[in-house]
Parts: structure tokens; sequence; C-alpha cells
């Protein structure tokens, strides 16, 4: 059988720290992994710190149905944030479009505030609080079009340009674990053509980026800190600078 946990020591990962992990399980998949095999590898390699992983459902939370359930709206990126937020998460922040599943030692404060605000990836997120926790982000079988870091240096900088405008402002009902219901607003992320893959580039350049391979699965690994240094550096420089130029190929790796 095919296993992670040695890709991830090549790669340095940190088995104490925070660490946030894209996925996508097709690649994966075809090299003998299974869902379940996937998860319980990264909840082995940071037992002693946290994991997270994205359950986002902007797919099924909408205005015509503002209801989020933390328990039961299901993740639409992936079977492995569905295994994780079902099987092994201890928390899932409170958002209607982009929360956040945890399980660990820091998961309730990494978790715990991201209904506060009204956008997406705000300093309060699961996102905002990667920079300050030193986190890594993992990408398995993934790309940087898919590093939602990214809208968290977007808000950052530029708001107006990548967020709707307060009078487009969506309300929510958000029940928590416990049965609760927070009442949430959000000002969605604006449906831009984006250019994230510059920042792989730039990450590569600098000796940042971490590298390794299961067959044709391709693993990245680099610090949350080390991108949210770029993105803003980009978008202080030129705040638009993120956004496709018309007839701009994507790449998919």
């Amino acid at each position: 059988m095919p296993a992670l946990r040695p890709l991830l020591e090549r790669l340095g990962v940190p088995r104490d720290g925070v660490l946030f992990v894209h996925s996508a399980f097709r690649d994966l998949g075809r090299e003998g992994f299974s869902p379940d095999g996937v998860i319980e590898e990264l909840v082995e390699h940071v037992r002693g710190g946290t994991l997270l992983l994205p359950t986002m459902s902007w797919r099924y939370v909408k205005p015509a149905d503002p209801r989020f359930s933390e328990l039961d709206t299901p993740s639409n990126v992936g079977v492995l944030t569905e295994v994780f937020r079902t099987r092994w998460a201890g928390a899932r922040s409170l958002h209607p479009t982009h929360s956040v599943a945890g399980r660990g030692r820091d998961a309730a404060t990494m978790l715990g505030e991201h209904h506060l605000d009204d956008t997406p990836c705000p300093p309060r997120s699961p996102y905002g609080k990667l920079l300050p926790a030193d986190a890594w982000i993992l990408m398995l079988g993934i790309g940087f079009d898919c590093c939602t870091l990214i809208h968290h240096g977007e808000e950052v900088v530029a708001m107006d340009l990548y967020v709707r405008p307060k009078e487009q402002t969506e309300t929510y009902d958000c029940t928590d674990r416990t049965g609760r219901v927070h009442r949430v607003r959000l000002r969605r992320h604006l449906f831009l053509p984006r250019d994230y893959w510059q920042f792989q580039d730039m990450l590569e350049q600098a000796g940042r980026l971490r590298l390794a391979y299961s067959g044709a699965c391709v693993i990245r690994a680099f610090r949350a800190r080390d991108l949210h240094e770029r993105v803003l550096a980009v978008l202080g420089a030129r705040p638009d600078a993120i956004l496709a130029q018309p007839g701009q190929r994507y790449r998919r790796m």
C-alpha cells in the first residue's frame, strides 16, 4: 500500500504545528490511496498539532436557502474534506460558504471566530489565523488556483476590488453543533478570473516551495507566511495584479 507520511517527512512538514490541507483525490486514488487512509495519515502526522481542511459549501448554501449547519451541511470541495468533516473533525467554523473543519490542539482557537465578520477570509477567519500560527499549507494533487489564503490578502489590501459592496450583504442562519443559531452576514467574493499561479513561481524562485511526488500526484508544501508576504507585496504595488489578463491561459498541474 502507498504511504503519505514518508512524503510529509521528506517535505519537512512540522508534526506539532498547524497544517492546512487543500486536496483533490483523483491522482491519489490512481496511486492506490484510499480517502480514509489519507486522512488517517494526516491526522497521525500532526498528532501533536492541529489539522485543518476547508469544507466550503458555496454550492449548497445560497440566498434562496440561507441556512448552514455545522454538522449537516456537506462540503463541496472534495471527498477528503467530507471524510474529514464527518469522521475526524472535532469542530467546524460557522460560515455559510467558506467554512473550515479542524482537529487537534488549536482547532477551537483557529475556527471559533469565523462567523463574526462579514467577508469569507478576514483576519479572524481560519485563513487569517494561519499567519500568527506560523501554519504550513499542504496541497495534495491540487494547484495554486485553489489556494484560499490568497483571498485573505485580497481582502486585506483591496477589499473593494475583490469583495461585493456592503449593499449586497447577505444574511444566513448558521447552526452550531449544540443547536444554537447564529445570524451571519456575508459579502461574497466577486467572481473574477485570477492568476494565482504567479505565486507558485515566486515561492519556487525564492526556495520557499517544497515538492514531492507520488506517481502522477504532485504534493506542494510551504509556509502560509511566505505566501502571504508575497501576495501583500504584489497587491501593494498594484491592487489588480492578481486579475488574469484577457486571453491568459490557466495552468493545470
